[in-house]
């Protein structure tokens, strides 16, 4: 079974279309997680465009104190501002992206190896303070053991270009290359030092329609994150029916 964790961002960005408090960000949270959500993601951009700094403070204390068990996942690129964010609100994941800040959303995933001078601090920092770290990655076979060499303990496949293909064609050779990089993360976790498991996420563009294609390729998926689209299913089904549909996809 893969969790699912729901990405608030486009909630965030609704409420601050207005000088008020709503959509309440937390709120929603609330409704999600109670449905079964198993966590929540949030991307904090420097220009707090949809979440603010305050948001991940606030639901940091609603996961810690009303949902124990439920994982808060921050997602962003490794400035100094951004770990020391992470190090304060102490989410169980962070996920990082290699976005640059004006970017409207994740539309790439790491060359890592080129920045492999970014990466192994930022990820060094974040164990440190106990925090597990995914790393954004293409479908690309090699990915996967270069993110364990730096020591990521999962990645998470874009799954854009696989989310965004309308042509069913054009869908099915993105899926393969998804399976085929789960399956070499599965073989760069075997040979890690210690036979350490590279976990696998995936995230970006998922749906009702094509999830149940993905989890038929990579059934043990770790955790689903996704926004957009369980945002806009739920001015059709309430977020609560919509997070229970999400989840009996994703066998939970």
């Amino acid at each position: 079974m893969a969790k699912l964790s729901v990405n608030l961002n486009a909630i965030a960005q609704l409420r601050n279309r207005r000088a008020v408090p709503w959509p309440s960000v937390t709120g929603m949270a609330r409704i999600a997680l109670e449905a079964g959500a198993e966590g929540i993601t949030v991307h904090p951009r420097p220009d707090e465009r949809h979440i603010r700094r305050t948001d991940v403070f606030e639901l940091a204390t609603l996961l810690r104190e009303e949902f124990p068990g439920r994982e808060f996942n921050i997602e962003g690129y490794p400035t100094d501002d951004f770990l020391t964010l992470c190090e304060r609100a102490r989410p169980e994941q962070v996920t990082l992206v290699p976005d640059d800040p004006m970017q409207a959303t994740s539309d790439h995933g790491w060359a890592i190896e080129a920045n492999r001078a970014v990466l192994v601090p930022a990820i060094e920092r974040l164990h440190a303070a106990g925090m597990r770290v995914s790393l954004f990655i293409n479908a690309e076979a090699t990915a996967p053991a270069a993110a364990a060499l730096v020591g990521a303990d999962r990645v998470e496949l874009y799954t854009g270009p696989y989310g965004g293909a309308l042509k069913p064609e054009v869908a099915a050779v993105h899926l393969a290359a998804l399976r085929e990089t789960a399956d070499a993360a599965r073989e760069a976790g075997t040979n890690a030092a210690g036979g350490k498991r590279l976990g696998v996420n995936a995230g970006h563009d998922l749906n009702l329609a094509n999830l149940p294609a993905l989890m038929q390729a990579i059934p043990d998926l770790d955790e689903c994150s996704i926004g957009h689209a369980v945002t806009a299913d739920a001015l059709i089904y309430g977020l609560a029916e919509t997070v229970r549909r999400y989840r009996a996809i994703l066998g939970g």
